[in-house]
């Protein structure tokens, strides 16, 4: 079979909906720039293409010729196509290597070769049994030759003066055993990248606060301290700004006149989200800031970073200065981000283990006055030094803390126990045969939970009367905190089951019951999700607002959001891109909680349902937990399912010296 041949079978198979356009264009352009492209080049092109858009960094070629590992979430059709069309290529990943190497198509990224971090203009690079497309190898370049710059030499601590101060800062432990909290502002102050990772109510931002006080405290000149919070949704960035001002403010009255903590801190300003951040552009993937134009900034602190994907990674590392501290806050078991990559995932893959070398272990003792357990001891590599696993949660104790962890663990049968058998509200399971009964439960709630979007309901019939502007704010303030109380989290986007479909089912039922007037796509009381970045507006993918009539009578549709403390509406007929919000997917919610979050799954299993995305759903409720599934044979088969994305950063971070060239 030849190049141009195989593009038949690929245009058949965007047809019926296996291949996006953008996977058949890729290729089609791939002959367009060599007409004796190979069918191997040609095929390997458009599924590099084709696994970007599932997240992976990269197309392993040895696993390329495994069905299960090249067609995940395929449906039958496609995968005897693919059977069909592989008995007309060839059978060796050794033949499909060779035939990369051989094409003027793409760059090889081998060691040996002088200018092999050069990377030439090529569509495609290979790197060992990995093909890339260029511009994800120069960012998991970039990404790797930046943790290993920001690790490689540990900063200067004055010891004496850090143990004073963290012995002030944290109160001695109640139990037995290494505050791991208090090792992560010690190991933070030697490093310029430092990885605080664990489940929610472990106190990530506990400790991050913590590290501000520390910083502020050993600084000579703390007043010039220049700080930034940033979060990668809006949501998650007014929450981190909530819990570090809350947290500094218990710190001030703990330190007294020692440190003026709320003085310096007012300086830091609101969070911003890492597009704000970086200065993004309208019609532009690039940033304001960057290794050129650099962020004025000496400590950044990024949460929910299991949310930041390689492109954003890299380009947040490369604004930053080299003296710049950068804090990654996040749960490594959370999904990995929408677009590619898996960057948190991978930088703390082994963060159970610790690996701390015995002089990271001793400057820990004399910091901290504690000493980090013998099994946490090893000769592990520079990042790990740099990375601390919070073990600890004091918001999920109960029950729903026990169904994370079983379902962490891949525990099927502990975790349904829970959900069918444990004492109070806490959880429940809903056996919904159809999306009518998740509608109802949305409409109404359920015994001892938070009752559905009845209360946001009840909030939007409060109006204030008259026009009075404070009082207009409060209960847009009320109406917001309201709706954010409860929500339906999707493992799919589309169907019946999926945020859409059950969008449409929820606003319809509203309307029959008349508890709103739909007159239009707009109308007041919608909720509505930015589904799109735009920085003129000051609105960013994934925030949350509500759709009302402004104070002034006769005023148009406006939708009104919270940034931060910050009330900020928009014109209504200004907000395109963006999508009613009963529902969302669990992918949308990183980031926020919910008093009472309800999980729904599709009656078939597929490639989608997994491990993290239930962990992430549960981990999204604060009080009360609901499983709604048709039977459990799905949530069984979601937890024995892993993500797993292909990439070649850990590598590359293992290999320092080669990392460290490119």
């Amino acid at each position: 079979m030849t190049g141009h041949g195989l593009l038949h079978d690929l245009q058949a198979w965007c047809d019926a909906g296996w291949l996006r356009r953008l996977d058949v264009a890729f290729a089609r352009f791939v002959l367009d720039l060599c007409p004796e492209a190979t069918a191997p080049v040609v095929m390997a092109a458009a599924l590099a293409a084709h696994t970007e858009g599932r997240g992976h960094s990269c197309l392993d070629i040895d696993e390329l010729l495994d069905e299960a590992d090249a067609l995940p979430g395929w449906p039958a059709p496609a995968r005897q196509a693919w059977r069909t069309l592989m008995s007309a290529l060839p059978a060796h990943p050794a033949d499909w290597i060779a035939a990369l190497q051989a094409s003027p198509l793409v760059w090889l990224d081998d060691p040996a070769r002088a200018d092999a971090a050069a990377g030439g203009q090529t569509p495609l690079v290979l790197r060992g049994t990995r093909l890339y497309l260029r511009r994800y190898w120069r960012f998991e370049q970039r990404v790797a030759a930046q943790v290993l710059q920001r690790t490689a030499v540990p900063k200067a601590v004055d010891e004496v003066a850090a143990r004073r101060w963290l012995d002030c800062l944290f109160p001695p432990p109640g139990t037995p055993g290494l505050d791991w909290q208090k090792l992560a502002c010690a190991l933070a102050l030697r490093g310029g990248l430092t990885i605080v990772t664990g489940g929610p109510g472990t106190g990530k931002t506990y400790s991050a606060a913590r590290l501000l006080a520390l910083l502020y405290a050993l600084d000579p000149a703390p007043e010039r301290l220049r700080v930034a919070l940033a979060a990668p949704t809006g949501k998650a960035a007014a929450r981190l700004k909530q819990s570090i001002d809350v947290a500094l403010a218990g710190l001030q009255q703990r330190l007294g006149d020692a440190l003026p903590l709320q003085q310096l801190a007012a300086h830091i300003g609101p969070a911003r989200t890492l597009h704000a951040l970086l200065g993004a552009r309208p019609d532009t993937r690039r940033f304001r800031h960057d290794a050129a134009h650099p962020l004025a900034l000496d400590v950044v602190i990024v949460d929910e970073a299991s949310m930041v994907h390689l492109e954003m990674m890299a380009a947040l590392l490369d604004a930053l200065p080299h003296q710049a501290r950068v804090i990654l806050l996040g749960d490594k078991d959370q999904l990995a981000s929408v677009e590619a990559g898996a960057v948190l995932g991978e930088l703390c893959r082994d963060a159970e283990q610790g690996r701390y070398r015995p002089d990271t272990a001793d400057f820990a003792l004399a910091v901290t006055g504690q000493a980090i357990p013998a099994a946490f001891v090893s000769a592990g590599p520079p990042l790990a030094q740099q990375t601390v696993m919070l073990r600890r949660s004091r918001r999920f104790s109960g029950a729903i803390g026990e169904l994370a962890a079983a379902v962490n663990r891949g525990d099927g049968t502990a975790a349904l126990a829970l959900l069918r058998d444990a004492p109070g509200p806490a959880l429940h399971w809903l056996d919904a045969s159809s999306p009518a009964a998740v509608v109802r439960l949305a409409l109404a709630g359920r015994a001892g939970a938070e009752g559905g979007h009845d209360g946001y309901l009840r909030a939007l019939h409060g109006r204030p009367a008259g026009s009075d502007a404070a009082a207009f704010d409060a209960w847009v303030r009320a109406a917001l905190a309201a709706f954010d109380r409860f929500r339906l989290l999707c493992a799919l986007r589309e169907g019946e089951w999926g945020a859409a479909g059950l969008n449409i089912a929820i606003e319809r039922a509203l309307v029959a019951a008349g508890r709103l007037n739909r007159q239009g796509d707009w109308y007041e009381g919608r909720p509505v999700m930015v589904t799109r970045n735009d920085p003129g507006l000051g609105v960013f993918n994934g925030d949350i607002g509500i759709t009302l009539r402004p104070a002034t009578p006769g005023s148009p549709l406006r939708a009104y959001f919270l940034d931060g403390d910050r009330l900020h509406s928009v014109a209504a007929s200004r907000l395109p891109s963006v999508e009613t919000a009963y529902a969302m997917t669990v992918h949308k919610s990183q980031g926020s909680e919910f008093e009472h979050a309800v999980l729904v799954l599709p009656p078939q299993a597929s490639a989608l349902l997994t491990r993290e995305l239930v962990y992430t759903g549960i981990t999204r409720a604060r009080s009360s937990f609901t499983l709604a599934s048709a039977g459990t044979a799905v949530f069984a088969a979601a937890l024995a399912q892993r993500t797993r994305r292909a990439s070649g950063l850990l590598e590359r971070l293992a290999r320092a010296p080669d990392a460290a060239a490119s």
